[in-house]
Parts: structure tokens; C-alpha cells; sequence
């Protein structure tokens, strides 16, 4: 049965989400599909408690909402039309009067450094009425690419809330700061976490896009520091504009020694700006991010890896030589600017195989990632990803199930690893396995998938208080 067809978001939608990192959405299902699912939710909270991954499966009424129009149009929008849902799911329940801390997800549970253009994001699905008193979620506007807090208040003011009838869900960039609201009323509350991947660089805007060029939203919801530049380049990026900052700004030596400098900034905006900035203006702007990368201070060789990672070919040359650096997170800034270049990159893979023997299972992780983000040669890119699912490091067995996803039809030839790796004791190698099987997409691919998902066939109604009948 096909599904219906996408509500795509509007320009207007999507500066708000490149600028702010969020949009609180609606679905239309009738009053009773939510009664439904919230009294199937409460069934299961209190008899069985919180099925973690197994959240979709155990209630199976959820597909229905990652079906319907304005949720696949948000996230097509976003991610692209071949997106992947991600294995890790969970459904919070909150009746704390308490507020939660603010924090940004990890990666269920592990590390990665975080990409700023949208490889990620989630939704947040609220299935009953939550009114403020409720205990929503609250978002924090803008700071998706900030890695430090950069508000003091706990109760800060500009906090976005996502509150609503039930059917609300709050569409987020993934690394965005946010906590839950205290629950004033005591009352059943539930937020349905699930995590989306784009599977597929953007080649063109996949949203309902009628202006070529990124201009401001009309209006934020609170004031947040403006971004101009990097706003400017996600637009570009996903309308399949890579490397469209180079030689676009002023590139006057003074305006590039002052520009610099404050990639030394405290304030984290300030030193993201500067990044950017750098990345349009030509080669001097570049080796001005190489110094960057080589900074003493970690933090200032992460704020300059993104700006290289916007710059274009005039960085790989650079960043390949990056790759032979003492200091491991130097090698990971630089490993993860190549994979954002993607195919511009293709030079450095050669370099970054070798790095597969490396001791650091950080530098391993992301060059594992990078791989599957350059995806050319497919051979040689391939080869090296087969032996990452051999990795005695759990995290660089499920990158590469994960960069297999996006490496897609060409990736056939680890097929047999990937049917070994279903056997593995990480859930999320087998997770990413199965789903690299399904991109893959070739019948050796299917088959093996097939018989896997046969063979762990989880059962919806099968509880301890019915074991097999009726």
C-alpha cells in the first residue's frame, strides 16, 4: 500500500529550521487514535515497563504516525527523501514536577564529534494533550551547533516548548541542547523519541523550495546570535551546493589576521562565526584554518574543522596531511572535514585506509564514518569498510554498517560480512547491518536480510501474560 504523498516544508519552514534547529508540528489523526495509543502505552508502562528499542514493535499503531504526510514531508524535507529510521528508539515518560538538566543526545549512548549540516535529526512525538503544566519538552533556540552551554539560566528566557493537542511533535536538529519541563499536573505524559539519518547527500532541495537564494526567516522566536554564514552554506549544502562558501569573501590580509583571532574566541558563536567566515576567504583563509586545526587547544582545532569542512578542494590537500598528526583529536578534526568534502575528498582515502590500523579506536570510529561520506573508489572504499566490521571496537562495527548505508548498491561485495555481523553481540552492529542489507538493496542483499528477519521475528502480543494464545 503507498503511502500518501509527503507534506513538504515550505522555504519559510526550513530557514526557521537551519536558524533556530527546530519546528513544533502537528499531525491530524482523530481524538480516538491517540485515546488508543496512549491507553496502549499506559498497558504497557505498567505491566511490562519502558520497551526501550522495542518501542515501535511492541506498539505497532506507532507506524501510522511515521507514515503520515506531515511527518515524511518534515523529515523528507530535511533528510532527504531516502532517510533511514534508526534502530534506537525511546519513550520518555516524565511526571517529574522537576525539571531535567538541559543536554544534547549522545549517540545512544556513544561519541562522535557532530556534524552541523543536517545528517541527523529527531522527531519528538507527544501523544496526548500537553498543555504547558504537562512537563513538554523544551528547546533551547539555535544552539544545535554549540557544543558548550552557552546560557547561564536554567529557566532561561527564549525556551521553546513543545506543547500542543496531542499529535504535537517537535522536528529537531539532532544535537541541539533541550531538557523536559517539570510536570505541574501529575498526570501520564509521554514523549516518543525517534532518530532519523539522511542516507543520501542532498543533490537539490528536497523540500516545496520557490526561492533559490538563503535569505533570513521573517521573524525567530526569541533572539538568538545570527549566524549568516554558516546559515548561508546550509541552504546551499541542501540544495547540493558543496563547497559554495570558497573565494566569497573578503580576503584582505588584515580581515583574515582579525578573523583568526577569534577562532580563539571563549564565547563558542563568535569562534564558529570566525570559522565559517575563514572558509570564504580563499587560501589564505584556509591555511589560516590550518593553523587553527594544529591550535594547541583542542576546542580551536574542532571550530576550525568546521570551517574546513565548507571550504571545498583547496582544503583536502591540507587536511590529507593533517591525517599524519601526533595528536589523535587533530587526526579525527581532519578525518571528519574530509567527509563532509565527500567526493571532492576522494584523494585522501588511500590515506585515511592506513589510518584503519590506527591505535586510537576514535581516529578508527570517524575515519570509518569519513569513508562511507567520500563513497568513491567504491572498490577501494568497500574493501576498507568489510575489514571495519572486523573491528575489535564495537562503535567501528556499527560505523561501518552505517556508512555501507549510504555507500548503497555498490557496497555488495560485504554482503557476506554483513550477514556475519547480524551475529554480533553489539545490538547496534546487528541494527546497522540489517539496515546496510536493506540500502544495498541487491538480491544476495534482500536474501539475507529476508532470513534474518525471519528468523528474529518479534511477536507485538506475546507477553508473559500471553505466551502463545489466543
Amino acid at each position: 500500500m503507498s503511502r500518501p504523498t509527503p507534506v513538504l516544508l515550505t522555504d519559510e519552514q526550513m530557514r526557521t529550521f537551519i536558524a533556530e534547529g527546530f519546528l513544533i508540528l502537528q499531525t491530524d489523526f482523530p481524538e480516538s487514535f491517540h485515546l488508543a495509543l496512549t491507553d496502549q502505552l499506559n498497558h504497557v508502562y505498567e505491566q511490562e515497563g519502558n520497551p526501550g528499542n522495542n518501542l515501535l514493535p511492541r506498539i505497532r499503531e506507532l507506524q501510522k504516525v511515521f507514515d503520515h504526510p506531515v511527518v515524511t514531508g518534515a523529515l523528507t524535507s530535511v533528510l532527504g527523501p531516502n532517510y533511514m529510521l534508526h534502530a534506537h528508539r525511546h519513550g520518555h515518560y516524565n511526571a517529574s514536577p522537576v525539571a531535567g538538566g538541559w543536554h544534547k543526545d549522545s549517540y545512544w549512548g556513544y561519541k562522535r564529534m557532530r556534524n552541523h549540516h543536517p545528517w541527523w535529526a529527531m522527531i519528538m512525538y507527544f501523544p496526548q494533550d500537553t498543555p504547558v503544566e504537562l512537563g513538554p519538552t523544551g528547546i533551547m533556540p539555535g544552539t544545535q551547533n554549540y557544543e558548550s552551554r552557552t546560557f547561564e539560566a536554567d529557566n532561561p528566557e527564549g525556551e521553546a516548548v513543545a506543547s500542543g493537542k496531542a499529535g504535537t511533535f517537535a522536528l529537531i536538529h539532532y544535537d541541539i541542547w533541550h531538557r523536559s519541563t517539570p510536570n505541574l499536573l501529575g498526570r501520564h505524559r509521554y514523549m516518543l523519541k525517534f532518530e532519523f539519518m539522511r542516507t543520501e547527500a542532498p543533490q537539490a532541495p528536497s523540500w516545496n523550495c520557490r526561492e533559490a537564494e538563503w535569505k533570513r526567516p521573517a521573524s525567530f522566536s526569541t533572539s538568538i546570535v545570527k549566524h549568516e554564514t554558516m546559515w548561508q552554506e546550509t541552504w546551499n549544502w541542501l540544495s547540493g551546493r558543496l563547497g559554495s562558501l570558497a573565494e566569497t569573501l573578503d580576503s584582505e590580509a588584515g580581515a583574515i589576521q582579525e578573523t583568526a583571532t577569534k577562532l580563539e574566541d571563549p564565547y563558542e558563536p563568535h569562534a564558529l562565526n570566525a570559522a565559517y567566515e575563514l572558509a570564504g576567504m580563499g587560501s589564505e583563509g584556509v591555511e589560516a584554518l590550518m593553523r587553527g586545526l594544529h591550535h594547541d587547544h583542542v576546542k580551536v582545532s574542532c571550530t576550525a574543522a568546521y570551517g574546513l569542512a565548507v571550504v571545498g578542494t583547496e582544503a583536502v590537500a591540507p587536511l590529507e596531511q593533517a591525517l599524519g598528526s601526533d595528536r589523535d583529536e587533530t587526526v579525527v578534526h581532519a578525518a571528519y572535514a574530509l567527509g563532509e568534502l565527500r567526493h571532492l575528498a576522494a584523494q585522501a582515502v588511500p590515506s585515511l585506509v592506513k589510518l584503519l590500523d590506527h591505535p586510537s579506536a576514535p581516529v578508527r570510529q570517524t575515519v570509518t564514518e569519513t569513508l562511507g561520506m567520500i563513497g568513491t573508489p567504491a572498490d577501494h572504499v568497500v574493501s576498507a569498510l568489510i575489514r571495519c566490521l572486523q573491528d575489535e571496537d564495537a562503535q567501528v562495527r556499527f560505523m561501518a554498517g552505517l556508512a555501507l548505508c549510504r555507500v548503497g548498491a555498490a557496497g555488495e561485495a560485504a554482503v557476506p560480512q554483513l550477514e556475519k555481523a547480524l551475529d554480533d553481540d553489539n545490538r547496534y552492529v546487528r541494527a546497522h547491518a540489517a539496515e546496510a542489507l536493506h540500502y544495498i538493496g541487491t538480491d544476495s542483499a534482500k536474501d539475507a536480510l529476508i532470513r534474518f528477519l525471519l528468523n528474529s521475528r518479534w511477536c507485538p502480543t506475546t507477553t508473559p501474560q500471553s505466551t502463545f494464545y489466543p
